[in-house]
């Protein structure tokens, strides 16, 4: 059987962005970057619930979405699992993308930029090589 997932949904309730919205987003994140895998269970709604304060409705909505775009499976009795991943095939060797990344976030803290500073930054560089291509 399948072991219970390592993800743990952040939900920052100041975004703006819907908290069900932010649960998609995090485990297609997770799906990306190798952390979620086929076969992999999601938390259950109250294991989401307990360490997120958030209406088990929500967590429900989230996970509805997923499985409406084919990324997750409700089995009854079992929990949600992960039926697919994303990322291309690059995304599996993202180990020097990944070091440069840490260190290029490390220099702009270091510069006394905040969280959200980088966000933006790091928003704007992206809208500016993918263009039309946003979430």
């Amino acid at each position: 059987m399948a072991q219970s997932a390592a993800v743990e949904f952040r939900i920052d309730r100041r975004s703006g962005v819907a908290t069900y919205l932010q649960i998609v987003q995090q485990t297609k994140q997770a799906l990306r970057l190798k952390l979620l895998e086929p076969g992999d269970r999601l938390p259950t709604a109250r294991e989401v619930v307990e360490a997120t304060a958030i209406n088990p409705n929500t967590v429900l909505k989230a996970y509805r979405e997923l499985e409406r775009e084919g990324l997750v499976e409700a089995r009854r009795g079992l929990g949600t699992f992960v039926t697919r991943t994303l990322g291309g095939a690059a995304a599996a060797d993202d180990g020097p993308l990944r070091a440069e990344l840490a260190d290029w976030a490390g220099r702009a803290r270091a510069a006394g930029l905040e969280r959200d500073d980088v966000s933006a930054l790091f928003t704007a560089v992206l809208d500016r090589t993918f263009p039309g291509e946003q979430n």
